[in-house]
Protein backbone atom coordinates (compact mmCIF):
# COMPACT_ATOMS: atom_id res chain seq x y z
CA UNK A 1 0.00 0.00 0.00
CA UNK A 2 2.68 2.22 1.03
CA UNK A 3 4.46 1.37 -2.31
CA UNK A 4 1.47 2.49 -4.63
CA UNK A 5 0.97 5.64 -2.48
CA UNK A 6 4.92 6.75 -3.41
CA UNK A 7 4.38 5.28 -6.98
CA UNK A 8 1.10 7.67 -7.25
CA UNK A 9 3.29 10.68 -5.31
CA UNK A 10 6.44 10.00 -7.88
CA UNK A 11 4.35 10.01 -10.86
CA UNK A 12 2.71 13.05 -9.99
CA UNK A 13 6.10 15.08 -9.62
CA UNK A 14 7.28 13.06 -13.14
CA UNK A 15 4.11 15.44 -14.96
CA UNK A 16 4.56 18.68 -13.08
CA UNK A 17 8.05 18.41 -14.00
CA UNK A 18 7.18 17.55 -17.34
CA UNK A 19 4.68 20.56 -17.67
CA UNK A 20 6.86 22.97 -16.33
CA UNK A 21 9.68 22.16 -18.88
CA UNK A 22 6.96 22.27 -21.71
CA UNK A 23 5.85 25.79 -20.20
CA UNK A 24 9.79 26.91 -20.72
CA UNK A 25 9.97 25.90 -24.77
CA UNK A 26 9.15 28.95 -26.68
CA UNK A 27 8.26 29.35 -30.51
CA UNK A 28 10.49 31.67 -32.65
CA UNK A 29 7.73 31.86 -35.73
CA UNK A 30 6.61 35.70 -34.20
CA UNK A 31 3.06 34.24 -34.97
CA UNK A 32 0.53 35.01 -31.96
CA UNK A 33 -2.00 32.61 -31.36
CA UNK A 34 -5.35 33.15 -32.87
CA UNK A 35 -7.54 35.82 -30.11
CA UNK A 36 -10.11 32.40 -29.52
CA UNK A 37 -7.47 30.28 -28.99
CA UNK A 38 -5.90 28.90 -25.61
CA UNK A 39 -2.20 30.34 -25.25
CA UNK A 40 0.48 27.59 -24.85
CA UNK A 41 0.98 29.60 -21.38
CA UNK A 42 -2.30 28.74 -20.51
CA UNK A 43 -2.43 25.10 -21.95
CA UNK A 44 0.88 24.88 -19.45
CA UNK A 45 -1.22 26.73 -16.32
CA UNK A 46 -3.87 24.14 -16.92
CA UNK A 47 -1.55 21.29 -17.17
CA UNK A 48 0.23 22.31 -13.95
CA UNK A 49 -3.09 23.04 -12.05
CA UNK A 50 -4.33 19.65 -13.25
CA UNK A 51 -1.37 17.70 -11.85
CA UNK A 52 -1.96 19.58 -8.50
CA UNK A 53 -5.16 18.81 -8.15
CA UNK A 54 -4.77 14.79 -8.97
CA UNK A 55 -1.86 14.74 -6.88
CA UNK A 56 -3.43 16.50 -3.70
CA UNK A 57 -6.83 14.31 -4.27
CA UNK A 58 -4.68 11.38 -4.02
CA UNK A 59 -2.79 12.30 -0.78
CA UNK A 60 -6.61 13.44 0.59
CA UNK A 61 -7.22 11.15 3.63
CA UNK A 62 -10.58 12.35 3.67
CA UNK A 63 -11.27 11.52 -0.10
CA UNK A 64 -11.94 7.48 -1.08
CA UNK A 65 -12.02 7.38 -4.70
CA UNK A 66 -9.34 6.63 -7.10
CA UNK A 67 -11.78 6.94 -9.68
CA UNK A 68 -11.75 10.87 -10.41
CA UNK A 69 -11.18 12.41 -13.60
CA UNK A 70 -9.51 15.79 -13.62
CA UNK A 71 -9.59 18.36 -16.60
CA UNK A 72 -8.93 21.74 -16.45
CA UNK A 73 -9.54 24.79 -18.61
CA UNK A 74 -8.42 28.58 -18.08
CA UNK A 75 -8.40 27.68 -14.17
CA UNK A 76 -11.74 25.86 -13.99
CA UNK A 77 -11.06 22.25 -12.82
CA UNK A 78 -14.27 19.81 -14.12
CA UNK A 79 -14.24 16.81 -11.39
CA UNK A 80 -15.81 13.39 -13.40
CA UNK A 81 -15.64 10.07 -12.03
CA UNK A 82 -17.54 7.83 -9.08
CA UNK A 83 -17.07 8.05 -5.41
CA UNK A 84 -18.29 6.06 -2.47
CA UNK A 85 -20.50 8.74 -0.75
CA UNK A 86 -21.74 12.49 -0.72
CA UNK A 87 -19.24 13.20 2.07
CA UNK A 88 -16.85 11.77 -0.57
CA UNK A 89 -18.04 14.30 -3.03
CA UNK A 90 -17.82 17.32 -0.85
CA UNK A 91 -14.86 16.63 0.33
CA UNK A 92 -13.04 15.79 -2.78
CA UNK A 93 -14.28 19.88 -4.10
CA UNK A 94 -12.96 21.46 -0.73
CA UNK A 95 -9.72 19.89 -1.70
CA UNK A 96 -9.63 21.05 -5.22
CA UNK A 97 -10.79 24.86 -3.93
CA UNK A 98 -7.74 24.67 -2.09
CA UNK A 99 -5.18 24.35 -4.87
CA UNK A 100 -3.14 27.38 -5.85
CA UNK A 101 -4.48 28.53 -9.50
CA UNK A 102 -8.14 26.88 -9.16
CA UNK A 103 -10.61 29.87 -10.11
CA UNK A 104 -14.10 27.55 -10.00
CA UNK A 105 -14.77 23.89 -9.65
CA UNK A 106 -17.61 21.96 -11.46
CA UNK A 107 -18.39 19.37 -9.41
CA UNK A 108 -19.67 16.50 -11.47
CA UNK A 109 -18.98 13.34 -9.34
CA UNK A 110 -21.67 10.43 -9.13
CA UNK A 111 -22.05 8.26 -5.70
CA UNK A 112 -21.84 5.14 -6.51
CA UNK A 113 -24.89 2.92 -5.73
CA UNK A 114 -22.65 -0.06 -4.58
CA UNK A 115 -21.40 0.38 -1.06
Amino acid sequence: MKRILILKTAAGAACMTFALVAGAQTTTNGSAPAASSESVGQHVDDATITTKVKAELLGAKNVKSEHIHVKTRKGVVSLTGTVPSAEDRDNAKQVVEGVSGVTSVKNHLKVSAAS
